[in-house]
């Protein structure tokens, strides 16, 4: 037996991980740790689903923006549950950038690490990046939000789904509440927020 809730208890840290492809783009990834002090070098873990996986792997940089614990839910709804592949994430805002030319979040964020990919490893549905980092700046010294921080102080409750009347099933994403109808494949994945068929609840 595998609960998420034990999962959640590992201390992840959550950060807004931008490139630069065409546009200018970001996700939202729980897994940048420190790899080798000498060099410094740091491993990040990409969903595969994601446009910014894809361009890493093209143009070999990133930064990581660390969030803290003061990040509303709209920084996550953001950068989290809508694809770079089909909006602009960045329109209509202006952000800083690092020496590497690359956005970075200024708000709600305690430090940003640049980092240019060394090697990269397949995973199946991830992709493990392994970078070197070329630039690290502290912005400021509020908390670093963890992952469980956002499952209990952030993330927003999903609305109760309707139960359905027509005779289907209704299943309900709970991480970001995405709605679906119809039997629920085992591999099935959340088109909002790239989770996998067991964070979903059927509507009972």
């Amino acid at each position: 037996m595998i609960e998420k809730e034990a999962m959640y208890k590992l201390t992840y840290g959550l950060f807004v991980l931008t490139t630069k492809g065409e546009k200018d783009n970001g996700c939202i990834v729980n897994t940048v740790a420190m790899l080798t002090d000498n060099p410094k070098r740091v491993t990040v873990f990409v969903n595969k689903a994601n446009y910014t996986e894809e361009v890493m792997r093209k143009t070999g940089l990133f930064n990581a923006c660390v969030l803290t614990e003061s990040a509303p839910f709209e920084v996550f709804q953001k950068f989290g549950f809508q694809s770079g592949r089909d909006v602009d994430k960045t329109s209509g805002e202006s952000y800083p950038r690092t020496s590497n030319g690359l956005i970075y979040i200024p708000e709600n964020v305690n430090a940003v690490i640049s980092g240019k990919v060394v090697d990269a490893l397949d995973y199946g549905t991830h992709t493990l990046f392994v970078a070197e980092v070329t630039e690290a700046v502290k912005l400021s010294d509020e908390k670093s939000a963890t992952y469980e921080y956002y499952q209990q102080n952030i993330k927003s409750k999903p609305q109760t789904a309707e139960k359905p009347t027509d005779g289907k099933e209704k299943w309900v994403c709970t991480v970001c509440g995405y709605e679906h109808e119809g039997e629920l494949p085992e591999d099935f994945i959340c088109p909002w927020c790239n989770h996998p068929a067991e964070d979903f609840e059927r509507v009972s």
